[in-house]
């Protein structure tokens, strides 16, 4: 795709390295010129995706189909993620999945995930800069949060008492 002109730019150094007509050399020293890097290019998919998507909203009907597609998917996601979620598994990552779709056409979902997404990496470089026994207990801790869901899931939800059945295994042999 051709990249449109800008000002202050002849259309024959769009593209070449560095833009400025010095072949990649900011030309400080020859004219006192700055070199204008450009914004980082998306890759080719998303540019297609970008395309269609804007393709189908320029048509009335297709603009609401999409809205009333993306409502549906992101709901069958975020509801099959959130039955998930008390299970080990993929159930918040589905849910966050479930907003990334919402988010292609509804800007509290595009927040909501930026939000998310903010806290997730915030608490994620919290734990990297914490010391191994503190990442051992809060990996434990989860561990046996998991394993209590697991626990609690087979006993109420198929009737089996994995604990008493451990139990009893231990105590007959």
């Amino acid at each position: 795709m051709e990249q449109p002109e800008r000002a202050g730019r002849p259309a024959s150094d769009a593209g070449r390295p560095g833009g400025d007509g010095t072949g990649g050399d900011t030309g400080a020293g020859r004219g006192g010129g700055i070199a204008v890097q450009d914004p980082p290019r998306r890759p080719r998919w998303r540019e297609r995706i970008s395309l269609t998507l804007d393709l189908i909203r320029a048509n009335p009907t297709g603009r609401i189909a999409l809205k009333i597609f993306i409502a549906i998917a992101g709901a069958i996601v975020v509801t099959i993620g959130i039955a998930l979620i008390p299970l080990p598994g993929p159930g918040w990552l589905l849910v966050i999945a479930g907003l990334g779709i919402w988010a292609v056409e509804y800007h509290w979902a595009r927040r909501l995930l930026g939000f998310t997404r903010r806290h997730v990496h915030g608490w994620t470089r919290w734990v990297t800069r914490q010391s191994l026994l503190v990442r051992i207990v809060l990996g434990s801790v989860g561990l046996v949060f998991v394993a209590t869901v697991v626990w609690l899931s087979l006993k109420y939800s198929l009737g089996i008492d994995v604990v008493a059945e451990a139990m009893h295994y231990l105590a007959t042999h």
